[in-house]
C-alpha cells in the first residue's frame, strides 16, 4: 500500500475517533453533572472534571511547531490506543479515554490542517460519513461503542498504530509551508462541528425537527418525514461532497464573499424552516441547512492562505466555544433547574452557530486560485459511495412489528428509562430492550425518552427500542423536539393523540393509543408528570380532562407522586383502580429507584378493565424499575 493510502486511513481513523469522542465526553460528563447537581452532595469533582474537560479542548494551543508530520503520527498513535476505552461501558474508563482523544485529537487535527488543506477536509468528511454509517447500523446507537465491539476495535486500533509505525519509518520531514489558520476560521470550526454533531449529520433529530409522529413499520407516513428518507438524504448529500471535483465546484460558484454571505443566508433560513414550520418544508430547510454548512466549510478551509505563523490558539478557540454551545443546548433542556430565560431557546443556539459558520466565508479573503486534481477517480470512489448509500437504505428502512402476543391477556407496562441510562450510568439500551422482552411486554409506555441528544449518544431511544422490540411506536416531544415521551406497542399502526400540558417547569405531556383487544377497543394513555405539585395538579387535571371518562382505559407512567399523595389520589377519583390493589398485593412493591427502592411512583392505572397479574421487574437497566400489568380482555 502506497504511503499516501496508510496516511489517509490514518487520518480518517482519527477524525472519526475525534467525533465519537466529542459525544461520549458529553454524554459522561451529563451523569457526572446530573449526580453531584441532583443526586448530591457536591463535591470538589464537579468542578475538577469540568477543569479536565477544558483543559482536554484547549490541547492545540500546545501544537507542535516543528516536525509536524512526525508529531501528527505520535498524536494519531495516542488517539488511536485511547479509542479503545470508548468501547468500554464504564463511565469512568469512557470520560478518561475521551479525554485523551479530545486532547490528542484536537492536536492532530490541528497538525493535519497546517500540513495539508485538501487532506483535511476529505478526511473531515469521510469521518461524518463514516460516524453516520455506524450509527445508521446500528439504529442509530452507534455498533462501535457497544461491548460486542470491542475486539473489533482493538484490531481497528492497532491497525492504525502499526499504519503510523510504517508511515513513521518511511517517512521524511519535508520543509512545508504550514497553513495559517485564523481566529475567524477556529470560530467557524466550532459552529461547523456543533450543526453537525447536534442536528445536520443526525438523521432521527432532523426527522423529529421535521415533525416526524412516529415510524410506521407497514408503511409510511408520507404527511411527515420518515426516518429512513433523512437517514438516505443526508447520507447521500455528506457523500456527495467526499468527491473533490463536486467541492470544488460549489467552491468555483461560491468564492466570493458575496456569496459567503448569500450562503450564510441560506444556512439561516434552513435552520429557522427546520425548526419553525413542518413536514416537508421543514426537512427540505434543513437539507438546505447541511448544503450551505458543508459548502461554506469547504470554501473556507480550502481557501485559507498559506503563512507561517501558528494557529492552534484558533483551533483551541474554536474547541472552547464549541464546549460553550453544547452548555448552552443542554441548559435549553434542563431550563427548570438552571437558566429558565433560555426554555424554548434552542433554534437560538442554533442560529449562533450558523452565524460562526457563516462569518468564515464572509469575512474570508477575496479570490483565489484552485488547482483541480487531474485524477478525479469517480469510479472505486463512486462504487464505495454506492456501498455505502446501500447500506444506509437497507439499514433504515421500516420493519414489520410483531402482532400482539398474548394467550388469556395482555401485558402492559410503564417505564421511566433515564435517558438510555442506568443508576451508575452504564448506557442500558440494550438490557431495557431485553428487560421488556423477557417480560413478554405488548405495550409499554415510557418517559424521559431521547432522541438524538448528544448527552444521550445521540441515539432515539424510541426508534432504537421498536427496532429492537418489533413494535410500533408514538413520541411526543415536550422539550426541543429530541426528550420526551413514548408508547411502544405490537401488532398494526393505530390512531394515535397527543397534548402538551401546562408546565411551568420542564415541559410535559400525554399520549393516547388505541388498540384493538379482542372484540374490543383498547385506550392506552402514557404520562410523565412534573416534579412541582404548583405543576402537578394542573397537569393531572388537564390530563383527567383529556381522558374523559372513555371505557378500558390504561393510564400509566412516572407520576412522581406517591400513592397517598394528591395526584395518585385524583386519579382514583376519576374512576381508576390500582392493580395490585384490586389482586391483593399490599404493599405494592416499590419502584425507585432502581437500586434498593424506596418510594412507589410508577404507576398503571385500569379503568373498567381486570387484572390478571401484576409485578414490578428486577431489572436495574433504569434508575427506576419497570411496572408490568396483565389484564383480561374486556367484554365487548
Amino acid at each position: 500500500m502506497k504511503l499516501r493510502g496508510l496516511d489517509s486511513l490514518v487520518s480518517v481513523s482519527v477524525f472519526l475517533f475525534f467525533l465519537q469522542a466529542l459525544r461520549v465526553v458529553f454524554s459522561v460528563l451529563f451523569g457526572i453533572i446530573y449526580d453531584q447537581i441532583f443526586e448530591g452532595p457536591v463535591d470538589a469533582w464537579l468542578v475538577i472534571s469540568n477543569l479536565l474537560v477544558v483543559l482536554a479542548f484547549t490541547a492545540p494551543l500546545w501544537t507542535p511547531g516543528k516536525n509536524r508530520k512526525r508529531w501528527a503520527l505520535v498524536f494519531a498513535a495516542i488517539t488511536a490506543i485511547a479509542r479503545i476505552g470508548l468501547t468500554v461501558n464504564l463511565a469512568g474508563v469512557r470520560f478518561w479515554s475521551s479525554l485523551v482523544i479530545v486532547g490528542f485529537g484536537g492536536l492532530y487535527l490541528t497538525t493535519r490542517l497546517q500540513l495539508g488543506r485538501r487532506s483535511f477536509i476529505q478526511s473531515m468528511l469521510s469521518a461524518l460519513v463514516l460516524d453516520q454509517l455506524l450509527r445508521v447500523v446500528g439504529d442509530t446507537y452507534d455498533i462501535s461503542l457497544r461491548s460486542s465491539w470491542l475486539v473489533v476495535q482493538f484490531l481497528w486500533s492497532f491497525a492504525v498504530l502499526a499504519f503510523v509505525i510504517i508511515t513513521f519509518r518511511r517517512s521524511k520531514e519535508e520543509q512545508l509551508e504550514p497553513v495559517e489558520i485564523r481566529f475567524i476560521d477556529g470560530v467557524a470550526l466550532s459552529g461547523f462541528l456543533f450543526l453537525q454533531i447536534s442536528l445536520l449529520s443526525l438523521p432521527s433529530a432532523v426527522a423529529q425537527w421535521s415533525k416526524l409522529s412516529y415510524i410506521t413499520t407497514t408503511g409510511a407516513r408520507w404527511e411527515d418525514v420518515p426516518y429512513f428518507v433523512s437517514a438516505i438524504a443526508l447520507m447521500g448529500l455528506t457523500l456527495l461532497f467526499c468527491f473533490p471535483a463536486v467541492r470544488d465546484l460549489f467552491v468555483r460558484l461560491f468564492h466570493t464573499s458575496l456569496a459567503g454571505v448569500g450562503l450564510s443566508m441560506l444556512l439561516l433560513l434552513g435552520l429557522v424552516l427546520g425548526y419553525f414550520s413542518e413536514g416537508l418544508l421543514s426537512f427540505l430547510g434543513l437539507l438546505v441547512a447541511l448544503f450551505a454548512a458543508l459548502t461554506i466549510f469547504d470554501s473556507i478551509f480550502v481557501g485559507i492562505p498559506q503563512q507561517s505563523r501558528q494557529s492552534g490558539g484558533s483551533v483551541a478557540l474554536g474547541l472552547i466555544l464549541f464546549l460553550v454551545l453544547n452548555f448552552f443546548y443542554a441548559f435549553t433542556f434542563t431550563y427548570p433547574y438552571t437558566l429558565p430565560s433560555l426554555r424554548g431557546m434552542g433554534w437560538l443556539v442554533f442560529i449562533i452557530a450558523g452565524v460562526m459558520l457563516g462569518a468564515g466565508a464572509v469575512v474570508r479573503l477575496l479570490p483565489f486560485d484552485i488547482e483541480i486534481p487531474k485524477e478525479t477517480r469517480f469510479i472505486p470512489g463512486g462504487l464505495l459511495a454506492l456501498c455505502v448509500f446501500a447500506i444506509t437504505l437497507a439499514a433504515s428502512w421500516p420493519r414489520t412489528s410483531q402482532q400482539l402476543r398474548y394467550s388469556i391477556g395482555m401485558r402492559i407496562a410503564t417505564y421511566n428509562i433515564h435517558y438510555g441510562y442506568d443508576d451508575l450510568w452504564h448506557f442500558t439500551l440494550e438490557d431495557i430492550a431485553r428487560t421488556i422482552a423477557e417480560d413478554g411486554v405488548s405495550v409499554v409506555v415510557m418517559q424521559e425518552v431521547d432522541k438524538g441528544r448528544i448527552t444521550s449518544y445521540s441515539v432515539d431511544d424510541a426508534l432504537f427500542l421498536a427496532h429492537r422490540l418489533d413494535m410500533n411506536y408514538v413520541y411526543l416531544p415536550t422539550v426541543e423536539y429530541l426528550t420526551g415521551i413514548a408508547v411502544l406497542y405490537r401488532g398494526p399502526l393505530m390512531p394515535s393523540e397527543q397534548k402538551l400540558l401546562t408546565s411551568l417547569q420542564e415541559q410535559t405531556g400525554v399520549i393516547r393509543v388505541d388498540l384493538e383487544f379482542g372484540e374490543s377497543l383498547l385506550n392506552i394513555y402514557g404520562i410523565w408528570m412534573g416534579l412541582s405539585d404548583e405543576d402537578t395538579r394542573t397537569q393531572i387535571s388537564e390530563a383527567l380532562e383529556f381522558i374523559g371518562d372513555q371505557p378500558n382505559a390504561v393510564f400509566g407512567g412516572d407520576f412522581n407522586a406517591e400513592y397517598h399523595e394528591p395526584i395518585p389520589q385524583a386519579i382514583l377519583a376519576a374512576g381508576f383502580e390500582d392493580p395490585f390493589l384490586i389482586l391483593g398485593i399490599d404493599p405494592a412493591p416499590f419502584t425507585s429507584p432502581a437500586i434498593d427502592p424506596r418510594s412507589r411512583i410508577d404507576f398503571v392505572w385500569l379503568r373498567d378493565l381486570n387484572p390478571i397479574s401484576a409485578w414490578v421487574s428486577a431489572s436495574l437497566a433504569s434508575d427506576h424499575r419497570m411496572v408490568v400489568v396483565e389484564i383480561e380482555s374486556p367484554s365487548p
